[in-house]
Parts: C-alpha cells; sequence; structure tokens
C-alpha cells in the first residue's frame, strides 16, 4: 500500500482518541447545562466548547484570508 506507515496510523490515532476526549468532555458540559437549565450557548463558552469552535473557525478563517489575499 503506498503512502503507509506506522508513524502516520499513529498520528491519526492520536487525533481520533483526542477528538473523542473532546467530544466527550463537551458532552458532559451540555448534560450539565441540562440539569442546570442554563441557556443553550452556556457549553460553547466552556473549556471544550470553545475549542470546537476554534477547531471549526480557524479553518474557515484561513481560507477566507487566503480567497481575499
Amino acid at each position: 500500500m503506498a503512502g503507509f506507515s506506522w508513524f502516520t496510523l499513529v498520528k491519526y490515532g492520536g487525533v481520533l482518541i483526542a477528538a473523542i476526549i473532546v467530544g466527550n468532555w463537551f458532552l458532559a458540559e451540555v448534560k450539565k447545562n441540562n440539569r442546570k437549565q442554563q441557556p443553550w450557548y452556556k457549553p460553547y463558552l466552556s473549556v471544550p466548547g470553545l475549542i470546537i469552535l476554534a477547531a471549526i473557525g480557524l479553518p474557515l478563517i484561513y481560507f477566507l484570508i487566503e480567497r481575499l489575499l
């Protein structure tokens, strides 16, 4: 198989495990938010919510800047 290496597999595995951890952390914040009956946006202002927003927003911002320049 062309381009296969164990190092690449380890890198992808690490990213997948990090995504699972942040996702579960965010889900715990959402459940805590629902128990306390706080506004829907409150979990997005927590640490895992900001990590997720940055992961979604930074590539979009990069793409827009590259298109404008």
